[in-house]
């Protein structure tokens, strides 16, 4: 019996030692808090500096090929949420993107890194901007690790489309949510 605990007490050790869950958090966004407006997008009656945040994360999976990032508010009165960023073929070696890497012609970010339509109708970020009123919406940061080197997406793809790809090859996914409302 008591080899058997001894066992165990040296199992444990080595299972965290493995690297730990796999993370993404942003120093500009932290989780559960309210985006500030330099997040925010600028237009729809919005005025932020829509400036993608900094992100960064860790412990990637084994097996991680690619990933992709996908910012999704749940709470848009669409019928079907609203798609705010979608970035994908991000190299598997990448563990951070700066603030400002989603600038619509794709400049900020890692070679090879593509920029999905956005619900706004273009690529690149496009930061929160819900109803004046409404209660505070989710915006959802997903990190997926992907099991394939490259998504082969057509530009003219759909965010669902995007979506659909990603979460078919995904081997684990890190994310955080934060919110935003517009006062009256």
């Amino acid at each position: 019996m008591k080899r058997f605990i001894l066992l165990l007490s040296l199992i444990v050790p080595v299972s965290g030692f493995a690297g730990g869950a796999f993370t993404l958090e942003s120093s500009d966004i932290p989780a559960k808090s309210h985006i500030k407006d330099a997040q925010v997008f600028n237009g729809f009656g919005c005025t932020g500096q829509n400036v993608s945040p900094a992100l960064t994360w860790k412990n990637t999976p084994a097996g991680t090929k690619s990933f992709a990032l996908l910012m999704y508010d749940p709470d848009a009165p669409t019928g079907s949420g609203w798609w705010h960023w979608l970035v994908y073929n991000i190299p598997a070696q990448t563990t951070l993107l700066p603030a400002g890497a989603g600038k619509a012609d794709g400049s900020g970010l890692p070679a090879g890194s593509v920029q999905g339509n956005t619900d706004f109708g273009t690529p690149g970020y496009g930061g929160p901007c819900p109803p004046v009123g409404d209660k505070p919406h989710h915006y959802q940061f997903t990190l997926h690790a992907l099991k394939v080197e490259k998504l082969d997406i057509p530009a003219t793809a759909t965010a669902a489309y995007i979506g659909f790809m990603v979460n078919h090859n995904t081997i684990a996914k890190a994310a955080f949510t934060a919110y935003y409302s517009r006062d009256k």
